[in-house]
This record gives C-alpha cells, sequence and structure tokens, in this order.
C-alpha cells in the first residue's frame, strides 16, 4: 500500500499476521547462526593454517637432523667396519676421514693402532724367520767346525814332512787349501755371530755423539769417501744397548762406502720424530733394485763379492731386538739409503 504523509511517500504490506517482535527474533538468530558458522570456519582456517606451519617446522628440522645423524653414523658405520675387517685378518684396512672431531680422531686413532699392528707383526714374523736361520746356522757352524781343524793340521803335517822336490808345489797346493779353509772359518763366524742372542743392555744413548764415533772411526779406512753429518740439533736420545747399535751403524756406514767407492758420498742424518728416534744412512753409489730390494734383509742374500750375505740380516735382528726396526728408504744421494728407528729415551723414561 501507498500512501503520502506529510509529504513522504510511504509504503507498507500487510505480513499475513506476522509480527515485528517475531520477524526481530527470527532475524537476530539468522544472524547469531552465520556469525557462529563464520567463527567456525574461521577456527577451521587457522586450525589447518597452525597444523601445516608445525609439518613445514617439523620437515625443515628433520632434515638438518637426518643430515647430523648421517654424518656422524656413517663414520660410526665405518670405524666399526674396519674394526670387523681388521679383526678378520684384513691388515692393510685403512679409513678415510676429513672431519677434525671426536669421530675423526677416533678413526685417526684407529688407522695408527693399525699401522702399528702391522709393523709388529711384519717384525714378528720376520724375528720368527730369523730364528729358524739362527738353529741352521748353529748346526751349520757346529758341522764346519768339526772339519775345519783336522783338515788345517793335516795339511800342515803334509807340507813339513814333503822333501825337497816337491816341496814347492805341496807349499803352492797347501796355500789353497789353507786360504780355503780360511773363507770357511770366516763363514763359521759370521754364522756364529748370526745364530749368537746378543746380550740386550737398554741405556740412554746419545745418538749424535755415537754417530759421530763410528764415522771419526771408520772414516780414516776410507779416506777418498766424503763423510757428511746432519744432525738433530735437540740432541736425541735413544733407549737401547750400546754395542747393538754401534754395530748397527758400523754395517750400515761400512757398506755405505762400499757402495759409494773412490770419490763418494756417505750422509748421515739423525732426527727426532714423535717418539722415535731416527738414523740414516744414505750412499751416492749405484743403489738397490727393485728385485733386490725384496730380499735385502734375508740371510745368505749378499750382492757383494766377498759378502757374507749376514750383515744386514744381523743390523736388523738387533734393531729388532732394541726396540725399532731397520728398513730401506729412498737413497737422498742417488744411491741407496737405510733407516734406523729407535725407542726415544724420554718416552721411555715417561
Amino acid at each position: 500500500m501507498r500512501r503520502i504523509d506529510a509529504g513522504v511517500e510511504v509504503f507498507s504490506r500487510d505480513l499475513g499476521g506476522i509480527r515485528m517482535q517475531e520477524l526481530s527474533a527470527e532475524f537476530g538468530q539468522t544472524r547469531a547462526l552465520v556469525g557462529s558458522i563464520e567463527g567456525r570456519d574461521l577456527r577451521r582456517g587457522f586450525t589447518l593454517t597452525l597444523f601445516l606451519l608445525v609439518g613445514l617446522v617439523w620437515l625443515a628440522s628433520l632434515a638438518p637432523l637426518m643430515f647430523i645423524a648421517h654424518r656422524f653414523s656413517r663414520p660410526v658405520q665405518q670405524l666399526t667396519d674396519g674394526l670387523t675387517d681388521f679383526a678378520a685378518g684384513e691388515w692393510d684396512r685403512r679409513l678415510e676421514t676429513g672431519q677434525d672431531d671426536e669421530v675423526g680422531r677416533a678413526i685417526g686413532a684407529f688407522n695408527h693402532m693399525a699401522e702399528q699392528l702391522r709393523q709388529n707383526r711384519d717384525r714378528l714374523v720376520y724375528l720368527a724367520q730369523i730364528s729358524s736361520w739362527q738353529s741352521l746356522a748353529r748346526k751349520t757352524a757346529h758341522e764346519l767346525k768339526n772339519s775345519l781343524t783336522p783338515i788345517r793340521l793335516t795339511v800342515e803335517e803334509m807340507v813339513a814332512r814333503q822333501g825337497p822336490a816337491d816341496r814347492a808345489f805341496m807349499t803352492e797346493a797347501a796355500g789353497i787349501v789353507v786360504s780355503e779353509i780360511d773363507t770357511l772359518e770366516r763363514r763359521v763366524r759370521a754364522f756364529s755371530e748370526f745364530s749368537r742372542e746378543p746380550p740386550v743392555v737398554p741405556e740412554i744413548l746419545d745418538v749424535n755423539a755415537l754417530v759421530t764415533e763410528r764415522l771419526s772411526l771408520l772414516g780414516p779406512a776410507h779416506p777418498d769417501t766424503t763423510y757428511t753429518l746432519d744432525v738433530d740439533e735437540r740432541g736425541p736420545r735413544a733407549h737401547a744397548g750400546a754395542d747393538l747399535v754401534k754395530g748397527i751403524l758400523t754395517n750400515l756406514l761400512e757398506n755405505a762406502a762400499e757402495a759409494a767407492g773412490p770419490g763418494g758420498r756417505v750422509q748421515t742424518v739423525t732426527r727426532v720424530r714423535e717418539d722415535q728416534v731416527e738414523i740414516e744412512v744414505h750412499d751416492s753409489g749405484p743403489g738397490v733394485s727393485q728385485e733386490a730390494s725384496r730380499t735385502l734383509f734375508e740371510p745368505t742374500i749378499t750382492f757383494k763379492k766377498h759378502g757374507m750375505g749376514l750383515g744386514l740380516s744381523i743390523a736388523r735382528k738387533n734393531a729388532l731386538i732394541s726396540g725399532g726396526d731397520l728398513t730401506l728408504v729412498d737413497g737422498a744421494l742417488g744411491g741407496a739409503g737405510f733407516r734406523v728407528v729407535l725407542p726415544a729415551a724420554d718416552e721411555v723414561d715417561a
């Protein structure tokens, strides 16, 4: 219905008995229902967003955790595998590490332990081989001694009883026989020395002074050889038997001078490395071939004209008995090089 009331158009309609209060109440309930739905949707969206953020944060934190776990677990697994393989007999097994932390230091300690055990095993194997050769040497020396004395006495008696006519021939023949007997006696002495266990009386040795003494004694025997000495200024001290070390140095210096020859050079170096004292002897000779190096320390193996093949074997045996070793190294003068390793006195005292 349309009507004009005081200049204002008023429109009205019959609501069919519906009262205004009821309509307002219904409208209020509708607004409340819509507000409730909107609030629920807002809470649901907020909850989903929160769960999504939590998931993203969890995934973001899981990645570095997995990286850190892998970084630590992989070296530990390597260390475990290395110990297992080493215990199974793979003595050359080593592990690589570039980490400077507890795990890296553990792997470094494993590699050091493995190398020490391998060296000790090689030394024990060598000493076991030497022991068998010593037994053979003792038997050989005993048998040769039983024959040498009567041969010499018989030859001397033959020379004394021959007449003037045959004396020149017999003298020459006897000289040859006696010379051969002298050679056999030298071999017997060498085998006897090789088979004899030298007494080990460890003491604190001034390595520089000991090397200087050996050079002063052996130098005049090779006046055409130039000797140089490069000593460690810290004054290395070794804990070993003096007689054994002197014998080792004598053998090495004599071999070096013979290899260098007239006009050659021999260099001796001393140094301290961690808990060991090292003495190196180098010569300017022809060096040692790869084939010869494989049997260099074996008894009865010699590459010298008048050698017995026992000098280096005895020298290495004495070094091992002293708690060290004797090895072949690259020559600094173009020839052969040998390194004697002895336990440091400071480490032993500690």
